[in-house]
């Protein structure tokens, strides 16, 4: 399938998506989400991917919605505007849902809902130029999504920090609060990402990657026992699997798994 805004290919099971918006600094519109979720889906059961990593065909990230689709809001009817909002919920919800890892890497800016883009991942790389800024208080609008995911992710009074001032931020300050997993420079981070990921996919079962992110996605909205409950369900649901039979006949004699 063919796609006018992104650009994919596939090296040592991680699937690579890279934004390819280039003149709209990869600007989100309906058609480039609609564009992301299908290369996800069309990912989802190939099973020589482990692992996706979204990053940028040029020195920007995204730079959030775009104007054309800034301006149509304004004459939207509220059902419209309720359709194009819900399809990027869906993207999010599909990365967060995903069996595999999702991995954003970040170089230079990235705003609005491509922040919240880069936010949404298991983990997020930056280079030490990248900036993240939720700005849409600054014109009016709210962070209404992404709020959703970064308070859980870090917090409320550092997401209100982010949220309500709508500053843009440095990768080291958002290193700190942990929604940055590692900064690389510039010249180095697409490596160092690629080996990264390369390193955890061959100690790591997909099959436990993927009942993990539920245990964790499954249990927001629960109580402590409930959550313990599922936990617990979980646990033996996952010791009859083969690949928890295998890692642990590896595990007892000693020998080296590479999943």
């Amino acid at each position: 399938m063919e796609f006018k805004y992104i650009v994919s290919e596939i090296k040592e099971r991680i699937g690579y998506i890279y934004l390819n918006r280039l003149d709209k600094k990869n600007a989100l519109n309906f058609e480039f989400v609609s564009e992301l979720k299908n290369q996800l889906k069309n990912w989802e059961t190939e099973n020589n991917i482990k692992a996706i990593i979204l990053a940028s065909n040029s020195d920007v990230f995204s730079a959030g919605a775009d104007l054309d689709a800034l301006e149509k809001m304004q004459s939207n009817t509220f059902d419209e505007n309720l359709e194009d909002s819900r399809h990027l919920m869906e993207l999010f919800l599909l990365i967060l849902n995903y069996p595999k890892l999702v991995i954003s890497q970040v170089e230079g800016h990235a705003i609005a809902g491509g922040c919240g883009l880069a936010t949404v991942c298991d983990f997020c790389f930056a280079n030490p130029e990248a900036k993240f800024g939720y700005t849409e208080v600054k014109i009016g609008f709210i962070p209404a999504l992404v709020s959703i995911f970064l308070v859980r992710k870090i917090g409320e009074a550092k997401a209100k920090s982010l949220l309500l001032t709508g500053d843009l931020v440095s990768s080291e300050s958002l290193y700190n609060s942990g929604l940055v997993y590692q900064i690389y420079k510039k010249e180095e981070i697409k490596n160092e990402v690629f080996e990264w990921t390369k390193k955890i996919i061959a100690s790591t079962s997909n099959d436990s990657i993927q009942a993990t992110k539920k245990l964790i996605n499954d249990q927001w909205e629960m109580c402590l026992d409930d959550a313990l409950e599922m936990a617990a369900y979980s646990n033996a649901k996952q010791r009859n699997t083969e690949d928890c039979k295998k890692g642990i006949r590896s595990f007892l004699n000693k020998e080296k798994l590479i999943w």
